[in-house]
């Protein structure tokens, strides 16, 4: 009995980081790849970090400026 297949959605940038580097990523998924490429090439992290922070530095004022505003969410919960 053939198993159907599973697509395993990967972020298209970490599987052309792969592509780049030769590593074959059959059998992986997203975690497994992040790991490997991280032992392999440890700087490319960086630059996709750096990368996010600046896409999404407009998101990030805003959630501080609304929880400097408002709070945490669950703050009046919290016993630390």
């Amino acid at each position: 009995m053939n198993k159907p297949a599973l697509n395993v959605g990967i972020d298209p940038e970490l599987i052309e980081q792969a592509r780049r580097l030769g590593i074959s990523i059959a059998g992986m998924d997203e975690r497994a790849l992040r790991l490997h490429l991280q032992k392999v090439y440890p700087t490319g992290g960086d630059a996709r970090a750096k990368r996010w922070a600046r896409e999404n530095a407009e998101a990030i004022r805003i959630h501080n400026e609304f929880v400097e505003k408002h709070g945490c969410f669950g703050e009046e919960w919290r016993s630390w």
